[in-house]
């Protein structure tokens, strides 16, 4: 089957024709870097790290962009997000830069985000900024103003074909200057002149000032990507203002395509406290949570799982129910691995129950089946719950399984549940699980020796203990070996 994306540039499903043969560019839209993460941006990645993964998986070569905004993000009052920060916190605006650069990897790399092959700033790459606005000046798509420039949405016949917004229609929304010095009321700021107490300034044909928001990426995916390149990702927040405009400056300087390919994730939503509706977790509605703030409360497993169960481009609604569901969904996988990987280490060398094989070869199709519409993760989750019930049967027979039919079981979990979804890990004893399972294989050598010196009240002691702890043995000929429930 032929990978198939929905193009939310025209709205629907297409065949992936990549502008070169196992080649794919990919560029996402970073988060602006004045405070710590949220889940709603833990959305957004996580959903591009499996993208991302699973083109590799099908054998592309792809070459992943995400920016770091680091400047002219404004708010709706005009102020640079990085300068109001630097002013609460009473730093420099770099410092918070840095900061929060840092803080954001530390999540996506907790999340086990693999990260994109290159991630540029704005602020360091305003000379590109510069020359793409000059190119757009002397192609009458913009204007200066007051030391300000401006792209004229009136000279694009095609402004507002991704949002299928009317220039007609639209109001300000893009939360720039709206001095009279503006033709048209949807214009957007491509470079801004710097008041004397603005720190964030360069010299440009302008004058000192500083690049607005939606000018960087335009700028950076030229430059990585060239002009025209295969996938745009971001949120479905930033349909419009920003990667509308981005759409119109890139394809009115570049005279050809910008993006082949526009993905957008759906939110991530909150229950209104009082209204008991969804509405979406934010910064500015102050109704977030902070991937560090999640992670002291869940594994990283489990909330990767829990975003990978709804569609990229749908919504989702956070709540302690959804988790609940997510970290059973999880452990029920890891468990199999577990049980798996234990007896493969006792494993006799030989070919019984590679009648099994069949059932791999079966799921690993049917994972790409699914997972070629459109990369659908809660689909290719399923593929492995189904599969995990029919391994959790071999499992728990009686009949011999060989060396050679569980490592092929532990390679298809490796490749699907950790390569692509990034919800297993390669090995099982790492950090608190392995000495999780250090304390269970002591308690069970313990066992072993009560039973040993006929000390069977204390034998039966541990295993009930044990089992209250959602921890089941089972003795075999080889010896015991355990599994979560």
């Amino acid at each position: 089957m032929t990978l198939q994306i929905y193009n939310v540039l025209g709205r629907q499903k297409q065949p992936f024709e990549p502008l070169h043969e196992g080649r794919v560019g990919m560029y996402v839209c970073g988060p602006t870097v004045y405070e710590h993460s949220h889940l709603g941006h833990a959305k957004t990645y996580v959903s591009f790290d499996v993208v991302a993964r699973y083109l590799r998986y099908r054998g592309y070569d792809l070459l992943y962009v995400q920016n770091i905004t680091d400047v002219g993000h404004l708010r709706a009052n005009e102020e640079d997000r990085i300068l109001v920060r630097a002013a609460q916190l009473n730093a420099k605006p770099m410092q918070v830069v840095e900061t929060y650069t840092r803080s954001y990897f530390e999540d996506m790399d907790a999340l086990g985000v693999q990260r994109p092959d290159i991630s540029p700033r704005a602020s360091g790459h305003v000379p590109e900024q510069i020359a793409m606005i000059e190119t757009l000046i002397a192609n009458e798509h913009a204007y200066v103003a007051d030391g300000n420039v401006y792209f004229d949405v009136l000279s694009d016949a095609d402004y507002g074909k991704l949002s299928n917004r009317r220039v007609e229609e639209q109001q300000d929304e893009s939360r720039e200057l709206v001095g009279g010095d503006k033709r048209h009321p949807a214009d957007f700021a491509l470079w801004k002149k710097a008041e004397p107490e603005h720190i964030l300034r360069w010299s440009s044909p302008w004058g000192v000032g500083f690049p607005g928001w939606h000018i960087e990426c335009s700028a950076m995916a030229k430059k990585y990507l060239g002009a025209n390149f295969d996938i745009h990702g971001g949120g479905i927040d930033n349909i419009y203002p920003h990667n509308e405009n981005e759409i119109a400056q890139s394809e009115s300087a570049n005279d050809e395509a910008f993006a082949n390919y526009w993905m957008l994730t759906g939110s991530l939503n909150v229950l209104d406290p009082d209204e008991g509706i969804p509405v979406k977790m934010s910064k500015s509605l102050g109704n977030y949570i902070t991937i560090k703030d999640a992670l002291a409360s869940y594994r990283p497993q489990e909330l990767r799982y829990f975003i990978l169960t709804s569609h990229y481009s749908n919504p989702v609604v956070f709540s302690e129910e959804a988790l609940a569901s997510a970290k059973s969904g999880w452990e029920r996988l890891m468990n199999a691995v577990r049980l798996l990987r234990q007896q493969l280490n006792h494993a006799p060398e030989s070919t019984a129950g590679d009648g099994f094989l069949e059932r791999l070869q079966a799921a690993r199709a049917d994972f790409q089946r699914v997972m070629d519409d459109d990369f659908n993760s809660p689909r290719g989750i399923a593929v492995l719950q189904d599969l995990t019930r029919d391994v959790n049967t071999l499992l728990n027979s009686e009949s011999e399984i060989g060396a050679s039919t569980l490592a092929a079981i532990n390679e298809t979990y490796t490749a699907l549940g950790g390569d692509v979804l990034g919800l297993l890990p390669a090995e099982t004893d790492e950090g608190d699980g392995q000495r999780e399972a250090a304390l269970i294989e002591m308690l069970i050598d313990m066992r072993a020796q009560a039973r040993a010196d006929r000390d069977y009240a204390r034998s039966d002691q541990i295993r009930d203990q044990l089992a209250a702890l959602g921890v089941m043995l089972e003795d075999r000929v080889d010896g015991t070996i355990w599994r979560l429930t």
